[in-house]
């Protein structure tokens, strides 16, 4: 019997888990109607557009997520570094300590990009913008702050695709550790390289 969702917002986050299970073109319609629990007509009539739209308003979601509560803070905290250890614990909340998949990363890769690559390029330019705002008004070098942004983005995407790999998700986990160490030794904080 199909399940009963009264908003079209309460549906959203199971979407996001099957677009990280089975990917955008592995999400077949059958698929998502099984997972969701809900009918193909309450699919639609929450998503008129289909499965793009479906992606979109996921990726919205996600796009919301991190501008509330990694990309604001780190553009406009009285404290920076304080900005910078708390987008550390976050990612490490919404990644689940390397155990979830960045779909806004999978969708990067994935034969989907060209559909959504304005959302995607923007998450990730927008994430290493903040980043290096904020590094830059805690006292790192405006030419270091960006290099030491982009290599950060870098290395928690990186670690989660090897966190994924090697089903070890000390991995993520051990790299963020170093990736706060590291943005707080830029700043002239006390942690060290």
């Amino acid at each position: 019997m199909p399940k009963i969702v009264a908003e079209r917002s309460d549906v959203i986050p199971s979407l996001a888990e099957i677009f990280r299970e089975y990917g955008f073109d592995g999400a077949s319609l059958s698929t998502i109607t099984e997972k969701t629990g809900l009918g193909k007509g309450s699919l639609y009539h929450f998503f008129p557009g289909g499965k793009e739209e479906m992606a979109a308003a996921v990726l919205g979601e996600i796009d919301e997520w991190f501008a509330t509560q990694v990309f604001e803070p780190l553009r406009s905290a009285d404290d920076p570094r304080s900005a910078i250890t708390s987008m550390c614990s976050s990612v490490a909340g919404y990644f689940r300590s390397g155990r979830r998949v960045c779909l806004i990363g999978a969708f990067a890769l994935d034969n989907v990009r060209n559909r959504f690559s304005d959302r995607v390029r923007d998450y990730f330019a927008e994430w290493r913008g903040a980043l290096a705002s904020a590094l830059e008004r805690a006292g790192c070098p405006e030419r270091d702050a960006l290099a030491l942004a982009e290599e950060t983005v870098v290395a928690v995407q990186g670690a989660l695709v090897l966190a994924r790999a090697l089903d070890e998700p000390e991995v993520f986990e051990r790299t963020l550790e170093r990736i706060q160490s590291r943005l707080i030794a830029a700043t002239g904080g006390d942690e060290q390289r």
